[in-house]
This record gives C-alpha cells, sequence and structure tokens, in this order.
C-alpha cells in the first residue's frame, strides 16, 4: 500500500466525531504532524463511552504550523473554544489542522468489542494509518458495511 492507497484511523471524542458527521466541524486539530494527501479516506472512531467506528470522511487539506498559525487559519472551524485549542496544545511547537469533507455517517456503528473478536484491533491515541490487512478486519466486524466503507475498501485492499 502506497501514500495514496492508505486509511487513516483517528480517534476523537464523541461530541467531536458528531460534530464532523454532522459537517459543523471541519477541522480537526493535532499536536503533531500529519503527512497525508487530499482525498486520503478517514475513519472515524468515537472513544470513550462510544467506543465504536462511527462513520468516515475524507481530507481536503492538511495545513502545518505552528499552534498560532492552525489556530489562526482554522479557529471557526475547529468546533473548540480557544481555551480548549491552547489547553490541548499546551507545550505544543507543531500543530497540524485536518481539513475534512465528503462526511458520512455509518448506518451501524462498528463497535470496538466487534473490532477485537475480529483481531488484534487497538484504537489508536491519536490516529494512525491502516493497512490492507487492518481494513479487511473492519470489513469482517462491521456487521452491515455500510456502501462508503464498501468503496474504501474495495479502493484500497484488492480482493
Amino acid at each position: 500500500m502506497n501514500d495514496l492507497e492508505r486509511a487513516m484511523l483517528l480517534s476523537v471524542h464523541p461530541r467531536f466525531a458528531t460534530a464532523i458527521l454532522a459537517g459543523s466541524k471541519t477541522v480537526e486539530v493535532r499536536r503533531q504532524r500529519v503527512a497525508a494527501p487530499p482525498g486520503t479516506p478517514v475513519l472515524l472512531y468515537a472513544t470513550a463511552p462510544t467506543m465504536a467506528l462511527v462513520g468516515m470522511a475524507h481530507i481536503a487539506a492538511v495545513q502545518v504550523g505552528t499552534p498560532r498559525q492552525v489556530w489562526s487559519a482554522a479557529r471557526a472551524q475547529t468546533g473548540i473554544s480557544r481555551r480548549e485549542y491552547d489547553q490541548y496544545m499546551s507545550g505544543a511547537t507543531q500543530a497540524s489542522g485536518i481539513t475534512l469533507k465528503e462526511p458520512v455517517t455509518f448506518d451501524e456503528p462498528v463497535p470496538l468489542a466487534a473490532l477485537r473478536a475480529a483481531g488484534t484491533f487497538h484504537p489508536p491515541q491519536s490516529y494512525r494509518y491502516l493497512k490492507a490487512n487492518d481494513l479487511r478486519q473492519v470489513t469482517a466486524a462491521a456487521p452491515v458495511v455500510d456502501a462508503a466503507l464498501s468503496k474504501v475498501l474495495s479502493d484500497l485492499v484488492p480482493a
């Protein structure tokens, strides 16, 4: 799988997953450099108490800079207050603003228990790239594979 044929698994708090999927939050911020090209599919893992894959989106762009630069460029799209942002970025020298597009909510969330039953699945603290085997595991765990997820899997994982 090369850089153009990978997906990202992004862990987010449930309130942010809901906002991303509703389209009211279009930029997710991270404390480190994110190097993913536009078009990369992003699977959204909602952390506790939800603990499930709840939807997906695609990367439209990634801005990397200082925390101040990223906030200045994306503050209205982050879905968080300046205070929350400053607390999260405290001590960071670099930040990334991941602009997301085309959000899709899965018809049925894929719970962590199902993902783990299908293999050794570990949600990331922040994000990680998924390999073909990881994507096959998601397919095996999903009781009903959503059409959007099915398309990503067929594009990235040869049959």
